[in-house]
């Protein structure tokens, strides 16, 4: 069986979400492809494992922009030669394209599946994503066989479109393996990142983007600092984007710059989850959110935003403290949680039991199970 995966680019979506599921097709005797943009800032660096073919297509994130022809093309051509069996397609834009030129193949008893890493609508987002990306979507559905949400409110609202079947997937799988709560030394990794070991340290992961949210967090730390109540709180944050400076200054403009380390892109999360007391995660808008459900995995206690994902993640008083996007309410629940250690240690133990839904290895059995299931006979 030949399968062929869809993305626009490798080195951020292809390399960090699918290997395993590759690594699962090759085990299942499959021919493997990828089509994906290499973003690789040195094109040579572009190695996917489990990748018996690559193809390189100049798709653009934004679907308005005249290049995507051009990509159409090369993926039409690729499609039509290759003769897969399976297409799985993955980021709008390379979704939206693999799914129309795979018309032809289709005729030909090619499936096509799209898991949805989430929606551009959704409660609370802007008018214009509900006026574009919408209707686009349900129309598109009727071109795929299978369409996979990751998400309840995903799950719900895509089981009025007409596509082939509709399926809930938690996520894309977490590696509990590598994210647990024996993961590194505390100690250590404080003394390495200048923390005390006093510190209340708070620790967020995620680009530097406006839609990570970062700047409400400082706006909360600036409010602790006028109340006096900043003193042994230190702010870690794991990630890199066009923020970065902007962040920064803000972060200096507020006066707190000296409780607030920007550590750019790490490959030691889980140590650096293991050497904090709080994940804050304050994001205006995910599908379900992995760096959150890594937290969780190692223990640590929770405040999140009230958005799609993280809800199906979090339980609000349960496992955790969801709040709206207000500096009021986030400064409340971070000092709540930091004045009340044996609540943390309830929600530590209660979100380590929670994610072992979202596995890696459970993931990946519920993705063979519609492979197969898909599979020609």
């Amino acid at each position: 069986m030949k399968v062929l995966y869809v993305a626009t680019v490798v080195k951020t979506h292809i390399m960090e979400f699918h290997i395993p599921y590759l690594k699962m097709l090759k085990e299942m005797g499959c021919e493997t492809a990828v089509a994906a943009r290499n973003d690789y800032a040195d094109p040579s660096e572009c190695n996917i494992p489990y990748c018996d073919s690559y193809y390189d297509i100049p798709f653009e994130r934004n679907p308005m922009k005249p290049g995507n022809i051009k990509a159409y093309k090369q993926l039409k051509k690729i499609i039509d030669e290759g003769n897969y069996d399976i297409i799985h397609c993955h980021t709008p834009v390379g979704a939206m394209l693999a799914r129309l030129a795979a018309k032809d193949a289709r005729k030909k008893g090619c499936k096509v599946f799209y898991t949805a890493h989430g929606f551009h609508f959704y409660k609370g987002a802007s008018l214009v994503n509900w006026l574009v990306y919408y209707p686009a979507e349900k129309w598109l559905a009727r071109k795929t066989d299978v369409l996979i949400t990751i998400n309840k409110e995903d799950y719900n609202r895509a089981k009025s479109f007409k596509a082939g079947k509709v399926v809930y997937v938690p996520g894309v799988g977490i590696d509990i393996n590598k994210f647990s709560k024996s993961t590194g030394n505390r100690d250590e990794k404080r003394q390495e990142l200048k923390l005390k070991e006093t510190d209340f340290v708070i620790l967020s992961v995620g680009e530097l983007i406006a839609r990570k949210n970062h700047v409400l967090v400082l706006n909360a730390l600036a409010q602790m600092k006028e109340g006096g109540k900043l003193d042994d709180i230190q702010y870690v944050i794991c990630g890199q984007g066009i923020l970065d400076s902007e962040l920064k200054k803000k972060a200096a403009a507020l006066g707190i710059a000296d409780h607030v380390h920007f550590l750019g892109y790490r490959n030691d999360v889980s140590e650096i989850c293991n050497a904090a007391d709080l994940f804050v995660f304050m994001s205006l808008q995910e599908g379900l959110p992995v760096a959150l459900m890594e937290a969780m995995a190692c223990g640590l206690p929770v405040v999140c935003s009230n958005i799609r994902g993280n809800e199906d993640l979090v339980d609000n008083g349960e496992d955790g403290e969801i709040v709206s996007n207000n500096a009021n309410e986030l400064e409340n629940a971070i000092l709540k949680l930091k004045a009340d250690g044996h609540l943390r240690d309830e929600y530590s133990k209660k979100t380590i039991n929670k994610v072992k839904r979202f596995e890696l290895a459970s993931v990946v059995a519920i993705i063979r199970d519609i492979y197969i299931a898909e599979m020609p006979h």
